[in-house]
């Protein structure tokens, strides 16, 4: 008898220029900024830009610096 494991494929969670600016707290802009600077990584649909949650973290985990 062959037992079938199923996988949890997990999808990625995109999001849109605007909440990726209110989660940084920076403006729409300067998401564009990085995105043209290939500093964030992003997805084109149509002629909006999505960027996946998990290359926000990255960003910031490569950006980080600590205070004093």
């Amino acid at each position: 008898m062959i037992q079938l494991v199923s996988q949890s494929h997990e999808r990625a969670r995109f999001l849109t220029v605007a909440e990726v600016a209110a989660q940084l707290r920076v403006s729409t802009m300067t998401v564009y900024r990085l995105l043209k600077a290939g500093q964030l990584a992003s997805v084109r649909v149509g002629k909006s830009y999505r960027v996946r949650e998990e290359d926000v973290d990255r960003y910031l985990a490569s950006t980080y610096t600590q205070a004093g």
